[in-house]
């Protein structure tokens, strides 16, 4: 199961890298270049979609890469990631699959059942 997270996390982020690259550059672009009433127009919450955008796939390719080692933490990471993805940007066609991914290796890296190593934490 730790494995199946592993993949999943990290897969799950890079596919949350593009739709962050997606939603950051869409803000700017507004921001640089203004409005086109009917076709592009500002999102309501910019700040907390550029944040989510950065952060997000961070979480999650994190959470993946500490799965093996660390399933709870890694666990942890990704359902946070999963969680802010579909808070900011909704369940939709393009972030089904992060989401998901995210989602699912998140929740297979906190159900693994063999214990986590004993080690000292810093």
């Amino acid at each position: 199961m730790r494995n199946a997270a592993l993949v999943l996390g990290i897969i799950g982020g890079v596919l949350a890298l593009f739709v962050g690259f997606f939603s950051f550059g869409y803000t700017e672009v507004i921001r640089e270049y203004g409005e086109i009433e009917g076709v592009a127009e500002q999102v309501d919450r910019e700040g907390l979609i550029r944040a989510v955008s950065f952060l997000a796939p961070i979480l999650a390719i994190a959470g993946g890469a500490m799965a093996r080692v660390r399933a709870l933490w890694g666990g942890i990471l990704m359902l946070l990631s999963a969680a802010l993805m579909g808070y900011a940007f909704g369940f939709g066609v393009f972030t089904m699959f992060p989401i998901g991914f995210t989602a699912l290796g998140g929740l297979l890296a906190v159900a693994a059942g063999k214990p986590d190593e004993p080690k000292a934490h810093f």
